[in-house]
């Protein structure tokens, strides 16, 4: 098998920012390190200086994320420890024996999986609508599973096996016309499209903070609707800093919903990334996941062999193709393509089966899924695309 250049110099190529993204902003890592180098304190515990300093850096991160996912109260974001965490706050905290879920097939096992436990065990009925070959949810679809009972709409901004970006300002006025709860997965799109909480009057955005965020691992984020706060009820109780006289859980946002010490050294590096964010811009940013999107897709489109799953169109998807290669299962093309390439890729069913129920890849291994974010390059890229044409070459050998 021949070797890519990348891998003589050393180089390596991550095409894997679905699952987090990687490098991060170098401000990043410099605001990790000096916080346990120089600081080290715990939020909210303390009224010396540097305690009261890290309380004004997640302050600060709360105000850049609540303008990033378009919410006009910062005390509404609330910090959790990873999207699946934040997500099951959600499904944990809103629907009661007897409710009703809808939710869709193009969903994480991260919804899919607290749903499946709520009808076991909480009398709680769920209706999975379906998506497309392509991910995509029908909002038609999802207003005529709607029933008397409903409780809650979960469903996914994009896919993350797919990249279909879903018409949530749809979902929305279907949950306005049905007085219900809107969940919105925002995993794959906080930090790469714009997101309207107020505006589309989103009830909840759960997101992962250490993916389009560019925060640590370990880091996530819920956003609260104003009108959704009194619904939501905590799953978690214990000290919060504040109200310590008493052992009931303080009713005050974000204190509610945030027992126990926060993941301080991922928090102050989430501010820095989301500062990032904020000064190159929604415009610059997305036109670079788009563009080279476009150019993966255009690459690996005429390759023998070679299936392609998605929307058609890269602006109708965050940066994420999944592709098969005919006579290798996706396994082992992602193991030769960081063996023999240094190209790092996702492969499988990527957590979310019944999206490759729908596309019908499920018996055959699932799929091969790159994923570019904001640091990747054309000749990333490029690269990806000329391994996939010489490991195709030879397996038709």
């Amino acid at each position: 098998m021949p070797c890519d250049a990348s891998l003589a110099a050393g180089r390596r190529i991550y095409l894997d920012n679905a699952a987090t993204s990687w490098p991060k902003p170098p401000a990043v890592y410099d605001a990790v390190d000096a916080y346990q180098r120089e600081n080290g304190t715990a939020a909210g515990r303390g009224v010396y200086q540097r305690s009261q300093q890290v309380g004004r850096t997640l302050a600060l991160a709360r105000r850049r994320v609540a303008g990033l996912l378009g919410a006009s109260d910062p005390a509404r974001v609330l910090f959790t420890f990873n999207g699946t965490d934040s997500l099951n706050a959600v499904l944990h905290g809103v629907p009661r024996p007897g409710d009703h879920v809808v939710t869709s097939d193009a969903e994480h096992n991260s919804v899919l999986r607290p749903l499946r436990m709520l009808e076991q065990r909480a009398n709680v009925s769920v209706t999975r609508v379906p998506c497309d070959s392509a991910g995509r949810i029908e909002p038609d679809d999802v207003a005529r599973a709607v029933r008397p009972e409903t409780r809650l709409l979960a469903l996914t901004h994009a896919s993350n096996v797919t990249g279909a970006i879903q018409p949530v300002d749809a979902f929305a006025a279907i949950a306005r016309e049905h007085g219900v709860l809107l969940l919105i997965d925002a995993a794959q799109t906080a930090g790469h499209v714009p997101i309207f909480t107020d505006r589309w009057g989103v009830d909840f955005v759960a997101a992962s903070g250490h993916k389009g965020l560019l925060g640590p691992l370990g880091t996530g984020i819920l956003v609260v609707g104003a009108a959704a706060a009194g619904q939501l009820a905590p799953f978690r109780q214990g000290g919060t800093g504040t109200f310590s006289e008493s052992d009931e859980q303080p009713t005050t946002l974000p204190e509610r919903f945030e027992s126990g010490n926060h993941n301080v050294p991922g928090l102050v590096g989430l501010e820095r990334g989301a500062a990032f964010l904020e000064q190159r811009g929604w415009t610059e940013l997305r036109r670079h996941e788009i563009e080279l999107t476009t150019r993966l897709v255009d690459g690996l489109r005429p390759l023998p062999g070679v299936t392609l799953f998605g929307p058609p169109d890269a602006d109708r998807r965050v940066g994420v193709v999944s592709f098969r290669l005919e006579r290798i299962d996706p396994q082992e093309l992602a193991s030769l393509l960081d063996s023999e390439y240094a190209i790092e890729v996702r492969s499988g069913l990527h957590c979310a089966p019944r999206t490759h129920d729908r596309m019908g890849t499920t018996r055959r291994g699932g799929t091969v899924r790159a994923a570019v974010g904001p640091f990747n390059s054309e000749s990333d890229v490029d690269a990806l695309v000329r391994a996939v044409a010489e490991i195709g070459a030879i397996s038709h050998v």
